[in-house]
């Protein structure tokens, strides 16, 4: 059974991350789909009450839900078995450790962050120089605002 982790975040880059992922894995082939999640509180963002965690999780949990749940409703055929996860913290770091688990590590060309210019997002770039397991790099479809070609 191969082991896949794929970094999610809603973009376009990372739902066809996903979509890569499942659309290259067999049936008996475990997908966990991560999502990260991160919260900013002024200038110390890693001291955050566990209150306002246990808060937000339920919505992360149901965000990572929502976009696997969309991404797989078009998918045809035997699926492998799929894992939702969240975890809060760092993305790229948890993904890195993440990869002592795994076979393969799948990330979107760019994510959610606002340089849009960019071939590859600042979670790309730290997963693909720290990983411990061969990294793929999707690039996003045609409906993604980045640039073409």
């Amino acid at each position: 059974m191969k082991k896949t982790a794929v970094g999610v975040d809603g973009s376009d880059a990372s739902r066809e991350a996903l979509r890569w992922a499942i659309e290259n894995a067999s049936e008996g082939d475990l997908v966990r789909a991560v999502y990260v999640w991160q919260l900013f509180r002024g200038p110390r963002p890693d001291v955050v009450p566990v209150s306002e965690l246990q808060r937000v999780r339920p919505e992360a949990d149901r965000f990572i839900n929502e976009v696997v749940d969309a991404v797989t409703a078009g998918l045809d055929g035997p699926l492998p078995r799929i894992e939702r996860v969240s975890y809060y913290g760092h993305p790229g770091r948890w993904l890195v450790d993440l990869s002592d688990e795994v076979d393969l590590l799948v990330v979107g060309s760019r994510g959610l962050g606002g340089f849009k210019g960019l071939l590859l997002g600042s979670v790309g770039s730290y997963v693909v120089h720290h990983a411990h397991c061969p990294v793929v790099v999707v690039p996003a479809g045609p409906t993604d605002d980045g640039p073409a070609g």
